[in-house]
């Protein structure tokens, strides 16, 4: 059995799961992060991504376009998050009230919709996106296959940490939203539109939040399945946290969560002697333990779940 494991073979389909559980992670983790950044605290991503992964399929389903699919989730990840920053940046309500609202309202309103379209109809599958072999890379042993041997999606994935951490770390329109986020008093006294730039960094949260739902059904299962997200979007806020507000953070610690649910699977396809049951919570047990391990190294920022007024004092 443990020759098994460590055989090339083993390894390379593990490395394989884990970079394609992880991309969704990356796409949620990336978006809240986002968000946090700029002061708002989005709990609802868990709804913006299964708002994406419905609206992804139904999209695609109907128009038989995966691109027309993309682009619906992309709205159905915005509208959630532009709900959540009607309530938060607007109205001032508290943002993690608000974000589990969310939560529960896309779960109601997605399995509505859902046996609506499924009515009468029989199983419904779509086509999902190809793997792209980028020449050379993808014959790297063990990571080739991986990290080079993937859809569109997650190639622009790579793309945007590199973009991401440039952003904040090399441009001062980055520093203006990190501001926001640390001192919105300051910054509106520096010249900077606390509650524009919040609303910009909630629609970017919707964008890539919604991305990561559809992701699951252009790229992984072809299908939508009620709650399809499963616990997923607390795992990207999780990302976020153990990451510390960074991109390539999220990115690792994405990872490190993708590895858990993969070892869990291929560990029961290879039909080691262990209950599936205590398995199916090892990803979840691997995220309790990492957020312990992060306990004293707080890096969010100082104004993270406190509505901004300009009225206040």
């Amino acid at each position: 059995m443990l020759e098994q494991i460590l055989s090339i073979g083993f390894l390379t389909a593990f490395l394989s799961a884990t970079v394609r559980l992880a991309v969704p992670l990356i796409y949620g983790g990336l978006g809240e992060m986002v968000s946090e950044k700029s002061g708002i605290l989005n709990i609802g991503i868990e709804g913006v991504m299964l708002s994406g992964a419905f609206f992804s399929f139904l999209g695609a389903w109907l128009s038989g376009s995966l691109f027309f699919g993309l682009l619906c989730g992309i709205l159905g990840g915005v509208m959630v998050s532009a709900l959540h920053a009607l309530l938060t940046i607007k109205l001032g309500q508290d943002q993690s009230v608000s974000g589990l609202a969310l939560n529960l309202l896309m779960l109601g309103i997605t399995s509505f919709l859902f046996k609506l379209m499924s009515t009468g109809q029989s199983y419904q599958q779509i086509k999902i996106l190809p793997a792209i072999k980028v020449p050379l890379l993808s014959q790297i042993p063990l990571i080739g296959e991986a990290f080079f041997n993937c859809d569109i999606l997650t190639y622009i994935m790579y793309a945007l940490l590199i973009i991401t951490l440039f952003f904040y770390r090399k441009t001062n329109l980055g520093l203006s939203f990190t501001a926001v986020g640390e001192n919105p008093r300051a910054a509106e006294s520096a010249g900077i539109p606390v509650h524009k730039y919040q609303w910009i960094a909630m629609l970017v949260n919707g964008i890539l939040g919604g991305v990561g739902g559809a992701y699951l059904v252009l790229a992984q299962l072809g299908v939508f399945t009620d709650n399809m997200i499963s616990g997923r979007g607390y795992i990207a806020l999780a990302t976020v946290i153990l990451g510390r507000y960074t991109p390539f953070g999220v990115f690792g610690a994405a990872l490190l969560f993708g590895a858990a649910n993969a070892l869990q699977i291929r560990l029961q396809t290879i039909g080691i002697p262990i209950s599936p049951f205590l398995l199916a919570i090892l990803p979840y047990a691997i995220t309790l333990l990492a957020m312990l391990g992060a306990i004293g190294k707080n890096s969010q920022p100082e104004a993270l779940n406190r509505p901004y007024t300009k009225e206040s004092r």
